[in-house]
């Protein structure tokens, strides 16, 4: 179980993320993308890097994808869309001091 600040709950084993107690619709991209993010805190991660891990190498898609998902993460999870940070030129990580 991860927990972002009093309001975001990970519920790892049961692939499940908490907004103040209820559950939050993501899609399976979406909750690999947070975890992802939120794993390797503080770290800054390429769009590359982003696809590979979360999409695959069999994914041929564009970088604008990985986009595209972090703000829906950010609509979804209001509450902590400001420690998802863009890292302008490299890509995204996740800041866990912007969630207290």
């Amino acid at each position: 179980m991860i927990t972002l600040g009093p309001w975001v709950v990970i519920d790892v084993a049961r692939h499940e993320v908490l907004l103040d107690g209820a559950p939050v619709s993501l899609t399976i991209k979406e909750y690999e993308l947070l975890l992802l993010l939120v794993r390797d805190q503080n770290r800054a991660l390429t769009r590359g890097a982003i696809l590979e891990k979360v999409w695959g190498d069999n994914y041929f898609g564009g970088e604008r994808t990985v986009d595209v998902h972090i703000r829906r993460l950010r609509a979804k999870l209001e509450a902590i869309a400001e420690a998802i940070e863009t890292v302008h030129g490299v890509g995204y990580r996740f800041s866990p001091r912007r969630v207290e």
